[in-house]
C-alpha cells in the first residue's frame, strides 16, 4: 500500500485533518500533482505532510495550490503532558520534512492550529505570520449577532427591507463565477484560477457534501452579491465571493455573508473567513465579531540561484 492509499484511509477516519488537507480536496486543486510523506508507529499513522509540487525553470518547488488557505502537517492530537508534547512534535515534524523530496524552494501556509514551528526553525526553515479571522463558536447564533458591528447590522437590514434582496442556495456554480469574474474586472484583473479549477472544487466538494453557494437576488431578479462556502467537521470556510459593482451599496454582501453563517451553525462549529492581509478587506471581515487568529507561512529556499534571486528583490525595495 502506497502512502497515499494510507493518507487516503487516514482522511476517511480522521475528522481533525483539515478540508485543506484532504486527499479529496488535493485531487481538486492538485490531480495527480501531490504526494503525502508519513510517520507510522506500529499500524497506526503518528504524522503526515501531504505536498504539492511543481517544476519551473528546471528547479523543483513545494508550494501552495491555488484556492487552499492552509496546508502543511498534520500531528495525531497528544495527551501527553506540555513538555513531553513539545518532544514528541520535534521528532515527529522533523521526520516529515526530513522525508521530503529535494527541493529548491518549499512554501506552505500551516493550518492556525499548528503552533509550534521552531522544530523547523532548528532545520533552516523561515516563517511570516499572517492572519485569518474566525468566529470559534458558532452554537449561540443569536449571541453572534449582538456581536456584529452596527453598520454590518444595518447592511443586512437595508439589503432585506428596502433593497428586497433575499438570498438564494439553488444556483449553480456558474452563476456564482459571474459574480465572482466581477470583483476581478472591477479591478481590471483577469481570474487569479481557472474556471476549470472551480469545476473540479466544485464537484468534488459537492461529492463530498463539503459546498454550498449563497447568491443575493433581488426582485428584479439581479444578483447583487455571492458566497462560496465550504466545511469539514470542525469549521466553515469562506472560499470564494463575488459581487456586481454596481450594485455594491445594497448591503447584499453582508447578507449573503449572514445567511451562509447562520447556514454554518447547523453544518459544523466555527467559521473562518480565510483572512486576508488587504485593509479594506479586514476591516470587513471584523466587522462580523470574528477573533483575529494568527497562522504561519512557513518557507525554505535551497537553491542558491534563488536565494541570490530573492537578495536582489529585497535590496530593490
Amino acid at each position: 500500500m502506497t502512502n497515499k492509499d494510507k493518507y487516503r484511509l487516514l482522511c476517511k477516519n480522521e475528522p481533525s485533518i483539515p478540508i485543506f488537507s484532504k486527499d479529496w480536496w488535493l485531487d481538486s486543486v492538485a490531480g495527480n500533482n501531490w504526494d503525502v510523506v508519513l510517520v507510522e508507529k506500529g499500524d497506526k499513522i503518528q504524522a503526515s505532510l501531504p505536498f504539492t509540487k511543481c517544476q519551473r525553470y528546471g528547479l523543483n518547488i513545494i508550494n501552495q495550490p491555488k484556492l487552499t488557505q492552509t496546508l502543511g502537517p498534520w500531528l495525531r492530537p497528544s495527551t501527553a503532558k506540555y513538555a513531553r508534547r513539545l518532544s514528541q512534535e520535534k521528532d515527529l515534524l522533523q521526520n516529515l520534512f526530513k522525508q521530503l523530496p529535494e527541493f529548491a524552494h518549499y512554501q506552505q501556509n500551516w493550518h492556525y492550529n499548528r503552533t509550534n514551528w521552531l522544530p523547523l526553525y532548528w532545520m533552516g526553515f523561515e516563517q511570516t505570520s499572517r492572519y485569518t479571522y474566525r468566529l470559534e463558536d458558532l452554537s449561540n447564533i443569536d449571541e453572534i449577532w449582538k456581536g456584529l458591528e452596527a453598520n454590518i447590522r444595518t447592511d443586512i437590514r437595508k439589503a432585506s427591507n428596502k433593497e428586497g434582496v433575499t438570498v438564494r442556495t439553488d444556483l449553480d456554480v456558474d452563476a456564482f463565477l459571474a459574480l465572482n469574474e466581477k470583483v476581478f474586472a472591477r479591478q481590471n484583473m483577469a481570474l487569479p484560477y481557472t474556471k476549470d479549477l472551480v469545476y473540479r472544487i466544485d464537484k468534488l466538494a459537492s461529492e463530498n457534501q463539503a459546498c454550498k453557494i449563497f447568491i443575493a437576488e433581488d426582485e428584479q431578479g439581479r444578483h447583487h452579491a455571492g458566497i462560496y462556502l465550504i466545511w469539514d467537521d470542525n469549521s466553515a470556510y469562506y472560499l470564494m465571493g463575488g459581487g456586481d459593482p454596481d450594485l455594491r451599496n445594497s448591503g447584499a454582501t453582508s447578507l449573503c455573508m449572514w445567511e451562509a453563517i447562520q447556514f454554518a451553525a447547523t453544518v459544523t462549529k466555527s467559521f473562518d473567513f480565510e483572512g486576508s492581509m488587504l485593509e479594506p478587506v479586514e476591516r470587513f471581515f471584523r466587522g462580523f465579531g470574528a477573533t483575529q487568529t494568527p497562522y504561519f507561512a512557513i518557507s525554505k529556499t535551497n537553491s542558491k540561484l534563488l536565494k541570490a534571486y530573492r537578495f536582489l528583490q529585497e535590496i530593490r525595495k
